[in-house]
């Protein structure tokens, strides 16, 4: 089924509408089509990467609007998509890991897509996973396919899912589909898709890893294998959109919830780890072009609940996209942050804040000087990627890889594995970030000015991590946990202390005596 409807929607005409033509279906409360992908940065076609073979995403942004500088709030799974849903970074919301290790909202009524939506007469539904915790805070009346689904059974099912329920009435819906692309494991070849696969004598590193090893070329050939194989199940799903009848009437979404697991991507805040693509679509809407502004996901929901005529929620950091998608002039922002706190838990928290500008990005790393347990947990995870493709004798490899590079490239990953306080990066001279320019007499102004800015956002969306105190208590929370057993049976302790409140249980799961703690008052999210 997969390659007979690819073939279908490739040879479907273009949407018209889409030109920017108005119609009376256009002028209604348009149906959303949100489309998330796993674990991929702007490895497409249409953002001209050499080796991605993508041409129905690279179709969708011909017809709609490609945002090249599009980031996540933070560059892991579970957090990356509680922000899209909730419009909050993920201090303010909560989820700052991973669902499957027990992280979880603040609160159960923060409000979100889904509720807002079902409010104005929307149906809502989801395919694939949500990996947010409680999944009861979203109200989706339609969910199927609700596991990740890494060993990736029965690709077909997500449109056939996604045409019952195009179908299952006549209100305008909400769909958010989520593949399982391009997660790792990184497969080669699933029922016969791609067709073609690459191997790793046609392709090469990203240019971020800044090292290059013949031994994991395989490894990123099966990432754009897996990036095709996406491709593929993506124009499944627009033919399937436009056989319903109800294409010109779709605002159709699409993103990557954060860069590939490969080194200095996911679980970081360099660019191969929040840089993402964001193509858009919206017949009579949005004009089809290329936008250069810095856009994030928190922008997301409030550019859906306008779509739809559903009440602002108040105090969202986030603003609606609509300007640019018409090709309005408009006052955009010209600074954007993103932040890092913990995936798993102990195997990778340290925690970081980050403001990119037109030209530069500074990160905090608010546990300086201290080892990123992550740096040692990536290279472990890789190297056992690549025995699996029978590279055993690469144990070690990447290691020596590093050892061998360019002198700013072994700087630049030995700052990763021991982070300064600072580091600074200038995006025009040194895009994959291997200098850090914080301690630059040069650059002295550009810092202070940056410094200024975070600190600011951090007050203005009122980062519970300000607080040494709370910083202390997450460290050791987090740090005395190894296993994902032991983090679902935690009860984790921040969503009350953060605000001042002792937890209900205690960590040997009895119950807490101790008085609310007497500190500065941190507000929850606005409602």
């Amino acid at each position: 089924m997969i390659r007979s409807v690819l073939l279908t929607v490739l040879l479907l005409p273009p949407l018209t509408a889409a030109r920017g033509a108005d119609t009376s279906a256009a002028s209604s409360r348009p149906n959303i089509l949100l489309i998330v992908s796993e674990d991929n940065g702007p490895e497409l076609g249409c953002y001209g990467d050499p080796y991605a073979r993508t041409p129905n995403l690279d179709r969708l942004a011909a017809e709609g609007v490609r945002f090249q500088r599009a980031y996540v709030a933070q560059a892991g799974c579970s957090q990356s998509r509680a922000s899209v849903l909730t419009g909050l970074y993920p201090h303010q919301h909560g989820q700052i890991g991973l669902a499957t290790w027990g992280f979880r909202l603040y609160r159960e009524d923060t409000p979100n897509v889904p509720r807002s939506l079902k409010e104005v007469g929307y149906r809502t539904g989801i395919i694939g996973k949500l990996h947010i915790n409680p999944e009861s805070a979203f109200p989706f009346d339609f969910h199927e396919i609700p596991g990740s689904n890494f060993n990736r059974k029965n690709l077909d099912e997500y449109a056939k899912h996604a045409a019952a329920f195009m179908q299952a009435g006549e209100q305008p819906f909400f769909l958010s589909v989520n593949y399982p692309e391009a997660h790792d494991p990184w497969l080669r070849q699933v029922a016969g898709l791609p067709e073609h696969p690459q191997t790793g004598a046609v392709v090469k590193a990203m240019p971020y890893q800044g090292i290059d090893p013949p031994e994991m070329r395989e490894m990123v050939a099966d990432y754009y294998n897996c990036l095709s194989r996406l491709d593929t199940l993506v124009g499944d799903l627009l033919a399937t959109l436009q056989a319903s009848g109800k294409a010109e009437n779709t605002l159709v979404i699409y993103f990557g919830d954060h860069g590939a697991d490969m080194l200095r991507g996911k679980r970081t805040c360099y660019e191969g780890g929040v840089r993402i693509p964001l193509l858009v679509r919206w017949p009579g809407h949005a004009q089809p072009q290329v936008r250069e502004e810095l856009v994030s996901t928190v922008d997301l929901m409030p550019t859906v609940l306008a779509a739809c005529g559903a009440a602002p929620v108040p105090g969202l950091p986030g603003r609606p996209l609509q300007p640019l998608l018409a090709g309005e002039p408009v006052l955009w922002r010209t600074q954007l942050f993103t932040e890092y706190h913990t995936h798993a838990a102990a195997a990778n928290y340290h925690p970081q804040r980050a403001v990119r500008t037109e030209r530069y990005k500074l990160i905090e790393n608010l546990l300086p000087d201290t080892v990123n347990p992550d740096y040692a947990d990536t290279f472990r995870k890789l190297e056992g990627d690549a025995a699996g493709r029978g590279q055993a004798d690469f144990q070690g490899g990447l290691p020596r890889a590093v050892a061998g590079a360019a002198p700013e490239v072994r700087a630049a990953y030995a700052l990763m594995k021991k982070p300064p306080r600072y580091e600074l990066y200038d995006l025009q001279a040194d895009p994959y970030e291997f200098r850090n320019l914080a301690n630059s007499p040069d650059h002295a102004a550009a810092l202070a000015e940056l410094k200024q800015a975070l600190a600011a956002w951090r007050e203005e969306t009122k980062d519970p991590l300000l607080d040494p105190g709370n910083l202390r208590r997450l460290t050791a929370e987090v740090t005395s946990v190894q296993s994902k057993a032991a983090g679902k049976e935690l009860g984790w302790g921040y969503p009350d202390y953060f605000f001042g409140r002792e937890p209900a249980v205690k960590r040997d799961g009895s119950q807490a005596t101790e008085k609310p703690v007497k500190k500065k008052k941190k507000e929850q999210p606005k409602e």
